[in-house]
This record gives C-alpha cells, structure tokens and sequence, in this order.
C-alpha cells in the first residue's frame, strides 16, 4: 500500500467530494503510471521519493474530541 492508494481510498469514503472524487482519482493514476515509467526508465524511484524526508520542525496538532462519552449512543 502506497500512499497514492491509500490517499484513492481516502476519497472513496468522503461522499461529499462527489464529482470532484473523480478528478482526483484520474490524477492519482496518471501519477503512478508516470511512476512506474520513471522506474522503467532509471531503475529507481523518483527523486522525490527517495530524497522525501520527515520535517523535525511539523508538529501535528491532535484532534481533540468535543465528546467522548458515549452514554447518549444506547438509546
């Protein structure tokens, strides 16, 4: 699993995108076909791949839930 599959699956389960779902998904597959061109090509990933690193700076926030009882569910 990439995240270029990952990222298909992603928008598959947001309804609310609707057209645009479609879009995106044509694009994520002209990126992995160029993807796969490149390794046939060179014989290795792409540049952006190989060289993509985390950045120590980016701190992810966490969502904080405005709930976690759950006491209203079982009705």
């Amino acid at each position: 699993l990439d995240r270029f599959h990952l990222a298909q699956d992603v928008v598959d389960r947001v309804p609310q995108l609707g057209p645009r779902a479609a879009y995106f998904r044509q694009a994520v597959r002209d990126r992995l076909i160029e993807h796969k061109q490149y390794i046939e090509t060179h014989g290795e990933d792409r540049p952006e791949i190989t060289g993509w690193r985390w950045d120590p700076s980016f701190k992810a926030e966490s969502p904080r839930a405005t709930s976690t009882s759950t006491e209203g569910d079982n009705v």
